[in-house]
């Protein structure tokens, strides 16, 4: 995929993800080093909660679905990374064998007035699952890196 600038996304723009699932091993593993709680740590102690079984953290989930969106090389050339994000909301577990797919939609786009070598995309995250059920949302900010201009 080509370098993408800032002035290369406009409000509206949509893009879709491949899809992925996650493992039993890569919930247990992902938790034991980074969000030891019983139910994404222990199979045999997460059938005792509230979830009865094995969840992904959610934490995890964020970043998996994020590696989707790197891998679509949406943001190849010019991301300068993220400010921030609003409105995280973890919507149902994940679970192991889940299929996870992301939407996003450019919400925003506006040059920054204080850097003009650069400006801010919002995108509106969904992480879906196999059966098209979000599981996750958020909208995000991007700094991009303005087009060069020409000598």
């Amino acid at each position: 995929m080509r370098e993408r600038y800032f002035e290369d996304f406009t409000v509206g723009d949509q893009f879709t993800t491949a899809a992925a699932a996650l493992s039993d091993g890569m919930i247990t593993e992902f938790a034991r080093t980074y969000d030891p709680q019983p139910f994404h740590a222990d199979p045999e102690a997460a059938r005792r909660t509230i979830y009865g079984g094995l969840i992904a953290s959610g934490f995890q989930t964020l970043a998996f679905g994020f590696r989707l969106v790197w891998d679509t090389g949406i943001f190849h050339g010019g991301s300068m990374g993220s400010p921030g994000f609003d409105e995280l909301r973890w919507l149902r577990p994940v679970r192991p064998g889940d299929t996870l797919h992301v939407t996003g939609e450019v919400t925003e786009t506006r040059p920054s007035h204080s850097k003009p070598d650069r400006g801010i995309i919002r995108v509106a995250y969904r992480y879906l699952n196999q059966d098209g059920e979000p599981v996750l949302t958020f909208n995000s900010m991007h700094l991009f890196r303005r087009r060069p201009q020409a000598a």
